[in-house]
């Protein structure tokens, strides 16, 4: 294992995932003016891009560039943090995938309930891992949009431990989401197992990967990852669409990580 500068000129560099060297990524940070900023500057701009102006959303699939996150202008927690590393790793920032997986029940009442019972049991998740002063910060909170995020919090008002819409928190009325310098999370209590830290998205796919099956994969990609994306879009809008499942205490809870 690499350590000192070694390890930290290995975080930094681009990878087939992480293309940040490309036009789009690279003319943005430039058009923002980003690289003028302090360290915490440049943390929370590239932080709160990848949170609010790419929405929540499923993309085709896990293991696509950066910059094909950014041109989607959606994405989730695997698809996000892939951009986020690369920004961070643009702006000077040593940075590390962790790998796990999560529960489907914090997929509920965005799964339709019709192909539900047919989903993984676990679902493939990672949040960003960015050394600052010498420390490693957690980022996670970044998955959720704010609009998103605001308007599920109207429709359960006084709810703090919540699984499901994408959410996985023991606090639905103030999760640790904003940068402040500290560890973000939104779907962390959702967590089943721990598959370890990963110098770079393009190996933890070469390790991991959804096990769909062909045809379950094949109607993700063409079907039911659009119908999510509609029951999103809604809930962004101010339109819920009820989960029957989903109750003031949640049915089907996921066994969390220790």
């Amino acid at each position: 294992m690499e350590t000192g500068m070694n390890a930290d000129t290995t975080l930094l560099q681009p990878t087939e995932l992480l293309d940040f060297c490309r036009g789009p990524i690279s003319s943005l940070i430039e058009k923002r003016g980003w690289l003028a900023l302090s360290e915490h500057g440049r943390i929370g701009a590239a932080y709160d891009f990848v949170r609010n102006e790419i929405h929540f959303g499923y993309n085709r699939a896990d293991n696509i560039p950066a910059s094909v996150v950014l041109m989607d202008g959606y994405g989730q927690c695997n698809t996000k943090a892939t951009l986020l590393m690369a920004l961070l790793r643009a702006l000077g920032f040593p940075c590390r995938l962790h790998g796990f997986t999560i529960h489907k029940a914090l997929q509920r009442g965005v799964v339709p309930e019709a192909v539900y019972p047919i989903a993984p049991v676990e679902i493939l998740h990672s949040w960003v891992e960015v050394r600052v002063i010498g420390t490693w910060v957690n980022l996670e909170g970044f998955i959720l949009d704010t609009d998103y995020l605001t308007r599920l919090q109207a429709h359960f008002p006084g709810r703090k431990e919540f699984c499901g819409y994408g959410i996985g928190t023991d606090c639905l009325g103030a999760p640790p989401v904003d940068w402040r310098g500290g560890d973000t999370y939104i779907q962390r209590t959702g967590i089943t197992r721990d598959l370890g830290t990963f110098d770079a998205p393009d190996e933890f796919y070469r390790q991991h990967r959804q096990e769909f099956g062909r045809l379950r994969g094949w109607l993700y990609r063409h079907g039911i990852r659009h119908w999510m994306n509609a029951r999103v879009a809604a809930l962004r809008s101010g339109r819920l669409v009820p989960s029957p499942e989903i109750t003031a205490h949640n049915q089907e809870e996921p066994h969390y990580a220790a």
